[in-house]
């Protein structure tokens, strides 16, 4: 039994191409493509009338916990210190791993309803480490979206703490399988000390996967680590051999030309965190010189990738350096199949079928000359109507099928406020 899609406009991105055609599914793959497809015996055929098929959206880095922080209570802060210590290290510390799972299982819910279909999610909770990354695996799983899952190694709470970080980011590299998977994560590198950096190499060697680690989300990132560890995070990522195609760099946002033109050549992926940047007032990365592997992520904030791009674009165009917005989502894309060992993001026989159904009525032509200015003035997340992760519906009739959206919606507020209780009392 399969899945035809009829009278789609069926979008890939780079190379950008729209065109109305069909498509069967069967299983988890795009089997066929035509204009005028004929289903099987057993087939469900779903009638698009000319509906979007989109191919689904990745945000290659995501701070799911996050997702039980919004509206919280701060203090004034002055500066990127303050941040991290006031708000970021203690929200953090509040995080136990009943509130991991639900944390995941919220924010997996709100990225499949804004059309994101693969979260690369870097995850700290320093006092409940062991299982947080399987808590928050079963919180995606629940919900039917893909997740690839590293916790933030650092010196932060000593040698133990350390080593509870490694042991949970290695143990789940190992043992992740089908729509979840494991990355070696790493805390910003002003925490992560000579033990802990030479740990995080020999993680990467023994699992085979890449390093996922902020860097140069701010200045003091730089300032600290010379300080404190006698050298620069680039020039101790080179040091540890940590810099390959399986790299992701997080941020990215205050380095010298010398050092960023020394990140290139390695191959590794730069993903451009536009929203978060303005929200933490880090400044905005130098986008336009991020490369051929720039993608972008959401950070802790919401995974909506069209709100992303847009906000990617328009900045980078007031700074007189406009970016190739598709090629950044589609890198995103080209990140998750690189990542899982499969063909995500066209739209083409043979391709896992992770899409979205959108109903985008234009009231221009939509063409694959204009289809970037479409993704950055006219395409949202208030157009996904139904979305399908590796052949199934996860989303349909803009309803999460695989669970109830006011019970997580309850589940949430319930461990939201007493991480933020836990926090009032430190």
């Amino acid at each position: 039994m399969g899945t035809l899609l009829k009278g789609g406009i069926v979008v890939e991105l780079e190379p950008a191409h729209v065109e109305r055609v069909d498509l069967r599914i069967e299983g988890e793959r795009i089997v066929a493509r035509g204009p005028d497809l004929q289903a099987a015996p057993d087939d469900e055929v779903v009638a698009l009338s000319g509906k979007l098929v989109f191919p689904g959206l990745v945000s290659a880095h995501q701070r799911l916990s996050a997702s039980l922080g919004r509206g919280m209570p701060r203090p004034k802060l002055e500066g990127y210190q303050e941040l991290v210590d006031k708000v970021r290290w203690r929200y953090e510390d509040a995080l136990d791993l009943d509130a991991v799972q639900v944390a995941a299982t919220a924010g997996g819910v709100e990225a499949l309803q804004c059309g994101t279909t693969t979260l690369f999610d870097l995850h700290s909770s320093p006092r409940a480490v062991q299982g947080s990354l399987l808590r928050a695996a079963r919180g995606l799983h629940e919900v039917g979206v893909r997740g690839v899952l590293s916790y933030a190694v650092s010196d932060r709470r000593g040698a133990l703490g350390r080593e509870e970080g490694l042991d949970e980011t290695v143990s789940f590299a190992r043992k992740a399988r089908g729509r979840l998977r494991g990355q070696v994560g790493a805390a910003p590198l002003f925490t992560v000390g000579k033990e802990a950096l030479e740990g995080l190499t020999e993680a990467v060697k023994s699992t085979g996967v890449g390093l996922h680690v902020p860097l140069a989300e701010d200045p003091l990132d730089e300032k600290l680590s010379v300080e404190r560890y006698g050298g620069s995070p680039v020039a101790r990522l080179v040091e540890g051999g940590l810099l390959s195609p399986q790299t992701v760099l997080v941020h990215v946002g205050h380095l010298a030309w010398p050092e960023l033109a020394q990140l290139l050549p390695t191959g590794a992926w730069l993903v451009h965190t536009p929203r978060s940047n303005m929200e933490s007032e880090v400044g905005y990365a130098p986008a336009l010189k991020f490369g051929h592997r720039a993608t972008l992520g959401a950070d802790g904030v919401s995974a909506d990738m069209f709100a992303e791009a847009q906000a990617a674009w328009l900045r980078s165009r007031d700074a007189g350096q406009p970016i190739d917005v598709l090629r950044y989502l589609a890198n995103g894309q080209r990140l998750a199949s690189q990542a899982f060992g499969l063909q995500i993001g066209a739209m083409r026989e043979g391709a896992v079928a992770d899409l979205l159904v959108m109903d985008y009525l234009p009231a221009t032509p939509l063409t694959a000359e204009n289809l970037a200015w479409h993704v950055v003035f006219g395409l949202g997340s208030r157009h996904v109507e139904s979305v399908m992760v590796d052949g199934v519906w996860r989303v349909w009739a803009r309803r999460p099928l695989s669970v109830n959206p006011s019970v997580v919606a309850e589940q949430a507020r319930e461990a939201a406020a007493a991480i933020w209780a836990r926090m009032g009392e430190k």
